[in-house]
């Protein structure tokens, strides 16, 4: 049998519909706007998804762990217990839980521990493993910079159903200052390398961060689209420098890191969520979805860009979807994703996407769910 140490975090990626950028220190407020957890249930689909049998999984008690390990009918052992709310009082699962549960798994000496959150979980999981202890990611965050993900909760499920126990690489644990990324800046910080198990299974790239090198691509695909854009159609312009381009082009402002609304050249919403593009919508006969996938990770959908999600999709359609990236971005990753949610909708989008790479210029480039 080969010891897993297992622990959701049940509030992971509640901040990305709902326009918060994360949900460090800002539980409350993300339920007040109206979030849903989407954590156990991508938890819950990595469980459903594993064949091999010789596990057993040491966890942590209710929502982090225990329950879904029950629901999917696995052999575990509960290994710490976060403490019950205050009468009266309202208490979420904290830092601090994740890593008095991941000490309890160091001292019983599992062989990994798979987590399911985001950059700032594995961070916390790397404040007690450091280097010398496997881990693995379930991606549930709302941005997931680090690259010691599995690309999916399936993957996840994959890459531990085929891994011979042994087999190891290295990956960077990343974070972001949410206090900056709130306010449209980039800041991410290199806490250390750890170690993920390796298989044929894909882990994803740690993000690239682009600093304009291939600049004149970009200004010719944002000249390209600003050229095509109708005044008949809303467009819906998505987190990014390739993006930003597009609203340079136009002369207009955009929120680098969320998502704009663009009417007949100009701004009709900013830094949109999931409620407010719902509503605007409803406006519009013709939506277009301009997005670009996210360097080296090649993600166009579930990584930081959660406010374009399964229900906007719903009412868009999927060949709503625009993408656009330069030539050198697409070199850096073999196939782009797509993980709505929802396997369902994510096999409406085929295994291949038309990419915008420059002036009327553009590839087919592979995709995966």
């Amino acid at each position: 049998m080969i010891k897993i140490g297992f622990i959701v975090n049940p509030y992971a990626g509640m901040g990305g519909k709902v326009g918060l950028k994360g949900t460090d220190g800002c539980v409350k407020e993300a339920i007040l706007l109206g979030a849903v957890r989407g954590s156990p249930a991508k938890a819950s689909r990595f469980l459903s998804a594993i064949t091999r049998k010789d596990i057993h999984f040491f966890t942590a008690g209710g929502e982090m762990g225990a329950e879904e390990l029950s629901s999917a009918g696995f052999s575990y052992t509960c290994l710490y217990n976060p403490p019950p709310p205050l009468s009266g009082g309202d208490r979420f699962t904290t830092a601090e839980d994740t890593i008095n549960a991941c000490r309890e798994f160091t001292k019983n000496d599992c062989d990994l521990i798979i987590f399911c959150g985001g950059d700032g979980t594995a961070r916390d999981v790397y404040t007690c493993t450091g280097a010398d202890m496997l881990i693995l990611g379930i991606p549930a965050g709302v941005k997931i910079y680090s690259g010691v993900f599995a690309t999916t909760p399936e993957s996840a499920a994959r890459l531990l159903s085929s891994w011979d126990g042994i087999s190891s690489t290295y990956g960077e644990i990343m974070d972001v200052d949410e206090e900056k990324y709130r306010k449209g800046e980039l800041d991410t910080r290199l806490f250390g390398y750890a170690k993920v198990p390796s298989s044929k299974v894909l882990c994803q790239s740690s993000k690239q961060v682009s600093y304009g090198d291939d600049g004149r691509a970009t200004k010719e695909i944002a000249s390209f689209i600003t050229e095509i854009m109708r005044d008949d159609t809303l467009y819906l312009l998505g987190a990014g420098t390739t993006t930003g381009a597009v609203a340079e082009s136009l002369g207009i402002s955009h929120t680098i890191l969320g998502v704009d609304a663009i009417f007949k050249g100009r701004v009709v919403g900013k830094d949109l969520n999931e409620e407010r593009i719902l509503d605007l919508i409803k406006d519009y006969d013709k939506v277009k979805i301009i997005l670009s996938p996210i360097g080296a990770q090649g993600f166009i959908l579930g990584r930081g860009n959660q406010q374009i999600s399964q229900k906007v999709l719903d009412k868009t359609g999927t060949d709503a979807l625009i993408v656009i990236a330069t030539e050198a971005k697409l070199k850096g990753t073999s196939c782009l994703y797509i993980d709505t949610g929802s396997p369902e909708m994510n096999e409406r989008f085929g295994d291949s996407i038309q990419v915008i790479c420059g002036y009327r210029m553009a590839i087919r480039a592979k995709l995966a769910h």
